[in-house]
């Protein structure tokens, strides 16, 4: 029976590890793993690690080493096909079956695979020849050295509307199978011609590194600037991130996983040397880009511009964030300075200048109670009343019981602190908007809190009240023998 490789994947994604193994070994949290004795050869100290992140087991004792198919076959003895329907059924999977259509559609996709890689080919040709030289130079003025070139597969298209496809069905390709793939494109009462013409090719590819789609960047005047590949059988830009295959090995050794807006970002860190960094492909991140991202490191770093524009981005991903959170899984934010991307920052101060922005990423939580604070209205009680039902939507948006109410905590403490009401109830005072405020003042919010500061840490100070004795009659009200005076 014929398994595809990405319903394959598509189990790893689903099951975890470390549920499959724990039926057949006692597992201990240790840090990001879990640990426990080796099923595989007698052992009295644990030196069997499950990483449900990197989706495999490993024992430095006896070497076994697999993922969660794997440790089936071999802990339970079942076959690989066994194996795999197990897990289809447990991930809510329906089993490929081997029909007469199944081996067409996979013949199908090889050959869409094989095209994408000759076009690649055939890019790179171009790019080191006459026609490719504006594009050399671009590439220059960029910085990109030689053998980065190389290791990203960047080529060229010319600007001739049949280049490609001349070259292609020379060498074996049909028409039809360069539409299918987005080569080409195919208009009513027109020959079809080039999707991709006088543009810088950046390759992109699947998770195996497989080549996929194609974006392409204009040299000169045009539009769009940049443009990818349509969807296709092979591309879904909606689940793939520029750069995943070479950035998730560097990602899971550092922990640190940096997400930026383009091909020539994630391009320029690598050659910088900081390699663990993505891009979506020219669209918003999406709730797949997001559970990618997690499955190789908890806490992504979002690197977005300090422009209006930037900052929109970045709350409209938290927001899409929120109801897949859960315990160990959020996001950080990185705020570029006005004016500059990845790209200038690296080429402006190398690593080290990037390195120092991340050292001060503003934690999910952070981002959100800043983006409601700057469009709260707080002069008025019910603007007040605005921002802590905002707050509250927000919470809720969150799937996850106890870190929906963790969250709903936390923005709770913070609006207790920032309109008063922790120390008003703690003196009785539920009316004063503030400790200390003076009977009558008007409410006047506190200042405004720069991008991470941290208000549930700022320290509270309950209001001076002169001593008090009371008469052996009670409090009574003002003016009565009960009141309670002032020591003289």
């Amino acid at each position: 029976m014929s398994i595809s490789p990405a319903f394959l994947d598509e189990i790893r994604a689903r099951v975890a590890v470390s549920a499959v193994v724990g039926r057949k070994v006692k597992l201990q949290r240790a840090g990001r793993e879990w640990k426990g004795c080796c099923p595989f050869h007698n052992e009295k100290t644990p030196s069997f690690y499950v990483n449900d992140e990197k989706a495999f087991y490993h024992c430095f004792g006896c070497g076994a080493h697999g993922d969660v198919i794997r440790f089936l076959c071999e802990a339970e003895g079942r076959t690989f096909p066994e194996a795999v329907e197990q897990l289809a059924n447990e991930a809510g999977l329906e089993m490929p079956r081997e029909t007469q259509a199944n081996r067409a559609q996979q013949e199908r996709l090889k050959g869409l695979l094989d095209v994408m890689a000759a076009a690649q080919n055939w890019f790179a040709e171009q790019l080191h020849g006459i026609a490719g030289a504006d594009a050399r130079n671009y590439l220059q003025r960029r910085g990109l050295l030689p053998e980065t070139v190389r290791r990203f597969g960047l080529g060229f298209a010319p600007e001739k509307r049949d280049a490609l496809k001349t070259a292609l069905i020379a060498k074996g390709a049909s028409e039809a199978l360069l539409i299918e793939a987005g080569l080409i494109i195919a208009v009513e009462d027109r020959t079809p011609y080039d999707r991709f013409r006088n543009r810088l090719m950046f390759p992109i590819r699947d998770g195996r590194g497989r080549i996929i789609a194609f974006g392409g960047r204009i040299l000169g005047d045009g539009q769009p600037k940049y443009l990818n590949s349509p969807d296709t059988p092979l591309f879904d830009k909606g689940r793939t991130l520029y750069n995943l295959d070479l950035a998730a090995g560097p990602a899971r050794k550092s922990g640190r996983l940096f997400v930026v807006e383009g091909y020539m970002d994630v391009i320029t860190l690598a050659q910088a040397g900081i390699e663990a960094a993505v891009a979506p492909l020219g669209t918003a991140l999406t709730e797949e880009h997001l559970r990618r991202l997690w499955r190789i490191t908890p806490e992504p770093l979002l690197c977005f511009d300090g422009d209006s524009a930037g900052q929109r981005a970045a709350v409209r991903a938290a927001h899409r964030a929120l109801p897949l959170l859960e315990a160990g899984k959020s996001l950080r934010f990185i705020t570029l300075p006005e004016g500059q991307d990845p790209d200038d920052l690296v080429r402006g101060g190398g690593a080290d200048a990037l390195n120092a922005i991340a050292a001060k990423a503003e934690p999910l939580v952070d981002l959100l109670w800043r983006s409601e604070m700057e469009a709260a209205q707080l002069m008025t009680p019910e603007g007040r009343a605005a921002l802590r039902q905002s707050l509250m939507n927000r919470a809720s948006a969150i799937a996850d019981r106890p870190v929906q109410e963790l969250y709903r905590r936390e923005f709770l403490n913070r609006f207790d602190q920032l309109t008063g009401r922790s120390a008003d109830r703690q003196w009785g005072r539920d009316r004063q908007a503030a400790p200390g405020r003076r009977p009558g003042a008007p409410w006047a919010p506190p200042p405004r809190v720069s991008p991470g500061t941290k208000l549930s840490h700022q320290r509270i100070t309950k209001p001076r009240l002169p001593p008090m004795i009371i008469d052996s009659v009670g409090v009574g009200a003002a003016g009565t023998s009960g009141l309670a005076r002032p020591l003289s």
